[in-house]
């Protein structure tokens, strides 16, 4: 039986971490609060000193700089990022799932020596590979293409050993019933393993969105049009040499923002899931 002394315990402490939560929710929510209200101030606004919470007046000159500004398209910036994080994304659900299944349940000679060597490419830098993979994609002619920045990363080491957890969570019995049922290696993965696995998939898909949707570095080297830029790069040519536009470049932020966070709403149940299922055995 819970005395009183106890129940004042538990309810302290259940408030102190509700503040704490509270706390880092502020923490984390203010600069999206901020990038959203400068979105929606003027330029002389944005400028003022102390700065102020509430816009005065309300202002979508920042949206209307970066919808009519013929020489920085970004709602075409916006559209190639779009369409190559969505690209890349399914290729590296493709690519992973296969070589993750086959790393979990087929046996053959070398099988950890090469989950070993996939494994330890994540411990090479990035950048030591942008020339080398620059060589590459010119000598194919994927420069300044859309291709050039949802190929290249498609095979995704993490996405490997991310996905080979959670096949080895999963029972056993299921395939071995599959077998039973006379369906061969690809009919198990394709009607058995993948179904179960929508939890690992969905979260290997929004951080594969996110890492391509992200990308700053690799889209400077590779994309060179104006129009053929994605929105992280794009959004850098905002920035003047001399002045800084605050409200266009806020207004380009939430534009850049709000995709990732739809998907994150939508997705969050299955991330949950696939992280905490991923780790469970391996």
């Amino acid at each position: 039986m819970t005395t009183p002394t106890r129940g004042r315990a538990t309810a302290l402490s259940r408030t102190g971490l509700y503040a704490i939560l509270v706390i880092l929710a502020l923490v984390f929510l203010t600069p999206l609060v901020w990038m959203v209200i400068t979105s929606l101030k003027t330029y002389d606004g944005a400028q003022r000193i102390p700065p102020t919470w509430l816009p005065d007046p309300f202002s979508g000159y920042g949206y209307q700089q970066i919808l009519n500004n013929s020489a920085n398209p970004v709602l075409r910036w916006f559209l190639n990022s779009m369409l190559a994080a969505t690209l890349h994304s399914l290729l590296v659900l493709v690519t992973a799932s296969m070589a993750a299944y086959a790393l979990a349940r087929m046996r053959f000679r070398g099988r950890g020596v090469s989950f070993a060597l996939i494994v330890g490419t994540l411990f090479i830098p990035p950048t030591s590979l942008i020339i080398p993979n620059f060589l590459i994609v010119d000598t194919l002619h994927w420069i300044d293409t859309l291709t050039v920045v949802v190929v290249p990363g498609a095979a995704s080491a993490f996405g490997v050993f991310f996905l080979r957890q959670f096949f080895l969570s999963l029972p056993r019995e299921l395939e071995e019933a599959a077998v039973l049922d006379g369906a061969n290696q690809w009919q198990i993965f394709y009607r058995v393993v993948l179904p179960l696995s929508k939890p690992a998939l969905a979260t290997l898909a929004v951080l594969s969105f996110l890492t391509n949707w992200n990308d700053f570095l690799w889209p400077i080297f590779v994309l060179f049009s104006p129009e053929k830029l994605t929105l992280p790069p794009g959004l850098g040519l905002l920035q003047g040499s001399y002045v800084t536009d605050y409200p266009v470049i806020m207004a380009g932020a939430v534009l850049a923002s709000v995709p990732v966070l739809i998907l994150f709403v939508v997705a969050q149940r299955h991330i949950i899931q696939g992280v905490s299922r991923s780790g469970l055995k391996g």
